[in-house]
C-alpha cells in the first residue's frame, strides 16, 4: 500500500516501495521564516528553485548549522491555481520530484514550500505576505503573458484591461496582475522604511529582470512618482537563465510513484536529471548562498545574457524546431519527433549551421558538447515531454527563440532556410489543423488575432508579420527572408511537413 505523503508519514516513506526515496531531514515547523515568497507554483518552480532552495537547506541540516530564513511560500494569481492550493494543501506542502533518465527513475521529497496562499481566496494576505518584513525575495514564474510586455515597443501594455483594473483606485488593495500585487507590497515597505525586497524572475525569457524591472517601474510610474523612483534606485531585478525540462504530470506518473515507490503524491513532479540556473548577483535585501548547490551566481548580466543568448537559441529554438512541425506531422511527444531520423537531422543541422555561428563564446563552455547534451536529452524517452506543453504560448516564444537568430542572420547574410522553415511551420500552425486534417487546440493568449491573421494570409506571410508587437520592421522589410518564408509556407500547405523536410536537410 501506497503511503499518502505528509509530514507525519515521511520516515515511513524513507523505506517503503522497491527504492528508497531521499526526504528533507531539515525543520519545517512553524517558526521557520519564509524569506522567499513564489508566485507561479507550478512544474517548473517545483523541479527548479524549490528544488535548489531544498538541497540547501538539505545540506545546512547535515553539516549542523541553522539555516531558518529561506522557507517558501507558495502564491496563485489565477482560479486555476486552486488546484496546486488542494494538492500541496492536503499534504503539508510536500511533494516528489521524480527524475528519469536512461539510467532509472529516482524519487525525492522536496520540502522548501511551507505554506501556500491563494489570492483570489484572500488578496490582502498575499499582500500582507510579500510586504512582511521576512520576506527578502519574491520570485516569479508567470509565464511571458503575465509581463504584460510588448516585444516590439518593450513598453508595458498599460492599455491592457488587467493593467487597467489595477490602475483604478478602488482596486489598489485587490489587485488581479502580478505587478498590481508587488507594486502595493512595495509601498507599504516603502512607508514602513523597509528595504525592498528583490523582484527575481525564473521565467524562461530574454533579460527577464531587465523586464521585470522595466515593466514595474513603469506600473509604478502611474501610480506614484514617488515610490517608483525608490524602486528604480533600491530595487533589485536580477537577470537569469534557467533551465530544466519539466513535462506535464500525468496520471500514470502518479500511479508510478505509488507502485515502485510507494508514494501518494497528489501532483508530483517528473523531470530530467540535468538542471541549471545562472543568476545576476543583484540582489536588495540579501539572499540565499545558492553557489554551494550548484548555482552559477556571475557578477554582471552581461555573463547572463551570454549564457542565456546559448540556451534559448538552441534549446528553446530547438524545442519550437520540434513542437511546431512535430505537431503538424502528427507525432506527439519530443522524444518521437527525435526518433525520425529525418528531424533529428534537420534539429541537428539547424543549431550547427544557422545557430551556432551567431553566438557568442564562453570561456570554459563547448557549444558543440553543449548541442550534443541537448540532443540526448531531446531523445530521453522517459520524460514523456508532450508537444502540446512545448508548443503552449507561442506568440510569446517564436519572437525570442526563432526571430532573433533569422534577424541577425539577415544583418550578417547567414543562412537561415531551416529557421525559415520553422517560423513558416508555426505560421500554419496557428490554424489548428494538421497535415492529416485533425484539429488540435492552439493554446494562446493571442489565438483569436493569430488564426484570423494566418487565415487572412493564407501562404503569405505579410499578414502575420504585420503583427507590430510580435514582429519588428527589419523582419518585414527584408527581401531574402519574405522569399524564403513564403516559398516554407507554400511547400508545407502543398506537400506537408514530412514531405517538405528533405528539402531542407542536407
Amino acid at each position: 500500500m501506497a503511503l499518502k505523503l505528509s509530514n507525519k508519514s515521511l520516515s515511513q516513506i524513507s523505506t517503503a516501495g522497491e527504492s528508497k526515496v531521499k526526504v528533507p531531514t531539515y525543520h519545517r515547523g512553524a517558526d521557520v521564516k519564509e524569506g522567499i515568497v513564489h508566485v507561479g507554483v507550478g512544474g517548473f518552480h517545483r523541479a527548479h528553485l524549490a528544488v535548489y532552495v531544498d538541497k540547501l537547506k538539505q545540506k545546512k541540516a547535515e553539516s549542523g548549522e541553522s539555516f531558518n530564513e529561506w522557507a517558501i511560500c507558495g502564491v496563485g494569481l489565477q482560479p486555476f491555481d486552486a488546484s496546486m492550493r488542494d494538492a500541496l494543501g492536503s499534504q503539508d506542502h510536500l511533494y516528489t520530484v521524480i527524475e528519469r533518465s536512461a539510467e532509472g527513475s529516482f524519487a525525492h521529497v522536496v520540502g522548501s514550500i511551507n505554506s501556500y496562499l491563494f489570492a483570489p481566496d484572500d488578496r490582502e494576505a498575499v499582500i500582507a505576505k510579500m510586504a512582511h518584513p521576512d520576506t527578502h525575495i519574491v520570485s516569479l514564474t508567470i509565464t511571458e503573458s503575465g509581463y504584460y510586455y510588448n516585444e516590439n515597443s518593450h513598453e508595458l501594455q498599460s492599455e491592457h484591461p488587467d493593467i487597467q483594473f489595477d490602475l483604478a483606485p478602488a482596486n489598489h488593495n485587490a489587485p488581479r496582475t502580478t505587478f498590481g500585487f508587488l507594486y502595493a507590497a512595495l509601498a507599504r515597505r516603502h512607508q514602513a522604511g523597509l528595504k525592498p525586497f528583490t523582484v527575481m524572475s525564473c521565467d524562461n525569457m530574454q533579460k527577464n529582470g531587465s523586464i521585470t524591472r522595466n515593466m514595474l517601474q513603469s506600473f509604478a510610474r502611474l501610480r506614484d512618482p514617488v515610490v517608483a523612483k525608490w524602486i528604480t534606485e533600491e530595487g533589485a531585478f536580477p537577470n537569469a537563465m534557467v533551465d530544466r525540462i519539466t513535462p506535464q504530470t500525468s496520471p500514470a506518473d502518479k500511479t508510478a510513484l505509488a507502485e515502485k515507490f510507494g508514494i501518494e503524491d497528489s501532483w508530483p513532479v517528473v523531470t530530467e536529471p540535468f538542471m541549471q540556473w545562472v543568476i545576476e548577483k543583484q540582489f536588495s535585501d540579501g539572499y540565499p548562498p545558492f553557489e554551494e548547490v550548484g548555482v552559477q551566481v556571475v557578477k554582471n548580466v552581461h555573463e547572463v545574457e551570454q549564457f542565456e543568448k546559448h540556451k534559448l537559441r538552441l534549446l528553446n529554438g530547438s524545442h519550437s524546431a520540434i513542437g511546431y512541425p512535430g505537431q503538424l506531422a502528427g507525432f506527439e511527444y519530443v522524444h518521437e519527433v527525435m526518433q525520425n531520423p529525418l528531424f533529428s537531422k534537420f534539429v541537428w543541422q539547424m543549431m550547427q549551421e544557422e545557430v551556432k555561428p551567431l553566438l557568442p563564446e564562453i570561456e570554459g563552455v563547448s557549444i558543440d558538447e553543449y548541442c550534443k547534451t541537448l540532443v540526448v536529452r531531446f531523445e530521453n524517452p522517459t520524460i514523456m515531454d508532450q508537444l502540446p506543453r512545448i508548443c503552449l504560448n507561442a506568440s510569446g516564444k517564436i519572437p525570442q527563440f526563432i526571430m532573433p537568430s533569422i534577424a541577425e542572420a539577415i544583418w550578417v547574410k547567414g543562412p537561415f532556410r531551416r529557421l525559415c522553415f520553422v517560423a513558416a511551420a508555426w505560421f500554419r500552425y496557428v490554424n489548428g489543423v494538421d497535415d492529416s486534417g485533425k484539429t488540435f487546440v492552439v493554446d494562446d493568449p493571442m489565438r483569436e488575432e493569430l488564426q484570423t491573421k494566418a487565415r487572412a494570409g493564407g501562404t503569405n506571410p505579410r499578414e502575420m508579420l504585420s503583427i507590430k508587437s510580435l514582429f519588428g520592421d527589419d523582419l518585414r522589410s527584408d527581401d531574402r527572408f519574405l522569399e524564403t518564408l513564403t516559398t516554407a509556407m507554400e511547400e508545407i500547405a502543398r506537400d506537408g511537413i514530412l514531405k517538405t523536410m528533405p528539402k531542407y536537410v542536407d
